[in-house]
């Protein structure tokens, strides 16, 4: 495959090494259809049990295994050679996705299954993510790892595009077991891809460090850096109080709109347009304004941004306000995981990385969850927006207590 030759901007500058584009379609391809899985189970659970305290807790069990597995997924994926090591991941996922197919078709698909095989993917994809990260790393040169973040957050949002409008169009013309079937095949598309790309050989010294002192030498690391441990305590609060906006889309399309599939899906996807515009300008923003500068904009406007939509009067305006949400939330989350990432050497980089996704994973598997246990006793629009000013009232009192956090000089490494 032929590089990409995109020089004016310094945003799509990932796609002009071959390997990671090749790695990018393949994804790009799997999360359509991981997109299309994930609205159809959505709307199932929803309509099923009436409770949006069900439908966060089912998303909550994707999740939940990263409080766990993250930090050994990081520290598996700095031992072994990572293109293998995904592939065995993207394989479970595709045998889950199957399962899920079959059960779907034979009519003997039920909430209890599809929370289980809920938490069994979310294990699966838990301990891939961090190999997959430090992977793409590994595809391009330090100066475009930015870049290379912010194009993989938009590959999965423009997944997220495409894969609820073809849910809707498949779940009206043959329900929820042909969606869940094409979810399967897309899968493939990441195995091929795989075996289309060679990585730098590992370290024969990583192999030596046990597996507990490679987790706890990721630990120790982020600790000792102020504003990677920053970074990580950022995102859980993100990932707690703003980000559940994302599982419990279902809720407000049906149970406050009193729409369906085709509002779900019209909201999923505007959430990713947002975030696709954001990652064809955020890696020249960032050039601009110097990343540090752009976090602290993004972080300060999320929790204003986040009330506005929940307070969305029509479903119209909901589709405007998560427009410009899913904009801010992928400029602030794909920006806080390049910085953490860049500021250690890229050993290391798979075991940052976990932490990372510890943090977001078990931060939106408690978020989603209690926010939707809350909204079916209190109304969802009273929790979620008091969710995001509890956010916004963190983020002003930091940039009070310590603007450097926000504004300062800052260096990497890699």
């Amino acid at each position: 495959m032929r590089a990409l030759r995109l020089p004016q901007l310094s945003s799509l500058r990932a796609f002009e090494h071959p390997g990671y584009l090749a790695v990018w379609l393949g994804a790009l391809i799997s999360n359509i259809g991981t997109w299309m899985e994930t609205v159809s189970m959505g709307v199932y659970v929803t309509q099923e049990t009436g409770r949006a305290e069900w439908t966060g807790g089912i998303v909550a069990l994707s999740f939940l295994p990263s409080v766990v597995l993250s930090p050994l997924g990081g520290a598996l994926a700095d031992r072994f050679d990572r293109r293998a090591y995904v592939a065995v991941g993207i394989t479970v996922q595709l045998v889950l996705a199957a399962v899920l197919t079959v059960l779907a078709f034979t009519g003997t698909l039920s909430v209890p299954i599809v929370g289980v095989v809920s938490l069994l993917n979310g294990c699966a994809s838990t301990l891939t993510n961090p190999a997959f990260s430090a992977m793409l790393a590994e595809l391009v040169p330090p100066r475009d790892l930015h870049s290379a973040m912010s194009l993989n957050s938009a590959q999965f949002n423009l997944g997220r595009i495409v894969g609820p409008l073809l849910a809707a169009l498949v779940l009206q013309m043959g329900g929820a077991p042909w969606a869940l079937f094409v979810n399967t095949l897309s899968f493939v598309a990441v195995l091929v891809a795989l075996s289309r790309v060679r990585l730098p050989a590992r370290d024969p010294e990583a192999k030596k460090e046990t597996l507990w002192a490679g987790i706890t030498r990721g630990i120790s690391v982020a600790r000792g850096d102020e504003d990677i441990w920053l970074v990580l305590w950022g995102t859980l609060f993100v990932a707690a109080l703003v980000a559940p906006f994302i599982g419990l889309v279902p809720v407000f399309a049906i149970n406050v709109f009193g729409q369906g599939a085709a509002a779900t899906s019209l909201l999923v996807a505007c959430q990713g347009a947002g975030a696709v515009t954001a990652a064809v300008v955020v890696g020249t923003l960032a050039d601009a304004l110097g990343h540090r500068r752009l976090l602290g904009l993004a972080a300060t406007s999320i929790g204003v941004v986040s009330a506005l939509y929940w307070l969305s009067p029509t479903l119209t305006v909901a589709a405007a306000g998560i427009f410009v949400l899913g904009a801010n939330y992928l400029m602030l989350m794909s920006g806080l995981h390049a910085f953490a990432t860049s500021r250690v050497p890229r050993e290391l980089q798979a075991r940052v990385s976990s932490l990372y996704s510890m943090v977001l994973g078990g931060g939106y598997a408690a978020g989603v969850w209690a926010l939707g246990a809350l909204a079916d006793r209190v109304g969802v629009r009273f929790v979620t927006i008091s969710a995001s000013v509890l956010f916004l009232a963190l983020v002003l009192t930091l940039r009070l207590l310590s603007p450097r956090s926000f504004t300062g000089p800052q260096t990497s490494q890699g």
